[in-house]
C-alpha cells in the first residue's frame, strides 16, 4: 500500500502473532526462546484462543477434552476423509477438510449445542440453586421447554451407547478432581437425572455433551467450541488418513456401494 500524504500508515493490531526478520513472537513472547519445547500443544492452544495461560488444573481437563474427541473409529468424517483420499491423494488438505467439514448438528456439533442449551438455561436463572434438588427442578423445566419447541435435548442419548457413554462419568470425574466442576457440569448432571421423568425414557449423558459443558466451565465461549472440537477430531483424521495410506480401505467402500446400487424411482 502506498501511503499518501497526511496519512499515518495502517495498523493491523493482534494479540497473537507477529514475524520480523529477527524473530517470531507469538502471545506476547520469543517463540523459540520462551514456547517451543517448554510449552504443550493442548496449553498454548488454550492460551490462543482465550488469551490467557490455563492453570496446571485447566491443561489437565482441557487435554482430556481433546483426547476424549479425537477419534471414534469409523464415523462419518472418517469415511469421508479417507473417501476424499482416495480420489484425491495429491491432496490431502482437501481429505482433511472433507471430514472436518462434515462437523455438524449430528456429529461434533453436539458439544456447542449442548454448551448454548446450558448457557441459555444459566443465564435464565436468577441465582444457581443451593442443591441438587434445586438443579433438578432447574433442569427438569428446561427439558420440557425444550421438548415442547420440538427439539431434541442435545446431550442426550448416543447411537451406540445405550447404556451409558464410558467417557461421561470420566470426564465429569476429571474437571471435579482438577477443581474446573462449574455451574455447567451441575446443570448438566441434572439433565441427566430429570430427563427420565420428563421425557418417559432414558437417555444416558454422551460424552460430547460432557465436553461441551466442561468447555463452557473452563469460559470457551460458546461460539467457538465446534472449532475446539474440530482441533481435536483433527489428530484422528490425520490418524485415519496415514492408516489409508498404509492400510487402504477406501476403496473396497466405495466398490462395495457400487456393487450393491440399484435403481429405484423416489415413489417406489
Amino acid at each position: 500500500m502506498t501511503e499518501q500524504p497526511g496519512r499515518s500508515a495502517p495498523v493491523y493490531p493482534t494479540a497473537l502473532g507477529v514475524s520480523s526478520v529477527e524473530a517470531i513472537t507469538l502471545l506476547g513472547r520469543d517463540l523459540s526462546g520462551e514456547l517451543i519445547g517448554k510449552v504443550g500443544f493442548a496449553e498454548l492452544a488454550f492460551e490462543l484462543i482465550q488469551l490467557r495461560q490455563p492453570t496446571a488444573e485447566e491443561a489437565r481437563v482441557f487435554e482430556a477434552v481433546l483426547v476424549s474427541l479425537a477419534d471414534h473409529g469409523f464415523t462419518p468424517t472418517a469415511i469421508s476423509a479417507r473417501l476424499t483420499y482416495l480420489s484425491a491423494p495429491d491432496s490431502i488438505q482437501g481429505a482433511l477438510a472433507s471430514g472436518l467439514l462434515g462437523g455438524g448438528s449430528r456429529f461434533l456439533g453436539v458439544s456447542e449445542d449442548t454448551a448454548a442449551f446450558l448457557s441459555d438455561t444459566l443465564a435464565g436463572l436468577g441465582s444457581a440453586p443451593a442443591d441438587d434438588a434445586g438443579w433438578d427442578d432447574v433442569a427438569a423445566t428446561a427439558v420440557r421447554e425444550r421438548r415442547a419447541t420440538g427439539m431434541a435435548v442435545p446431550g442426550l442419548g448416543h447411537h451406540l451407547h445405550k447404556q451409558g457413554d464410558p467417557r461421561t462419568p470420566v470426564l465429569i470425574q476429571v474437571a471435579r478432581d482438577a477443581g474446573c466442576y462449574g455451574d455447567h457440569l451441575r446443570l448438566f448432571e441434572a439433565v441427566g437425572r430429570a430427563a427420565p421423568t420428563v421425557l418417559g425414557r432414558d437417555l444416558p449423558l454422551n460424552g460430547a455433551g460432557a465436553c461441551g459443558a466442561i468447555l463452557a466451565d473452563l469460559g470457551f465461549p460458546v461460539g467457538i467450541i465446534r472449532g475446539v472440537v474440530l482441533l481435536a477430531r483433527c489428530a484422528g483424521l490425520l490418524g485415519q488418513l496415514a492408516e489409508e495410506m498404509r492400510r487402504p480401505i477406501a476403496r473396497e467402500i466405495f466398490e462395495d456401494v457400487e456393487r450393491h446400487a440399484v435403481y429405484r424411482p423416489l415413489d417406489d
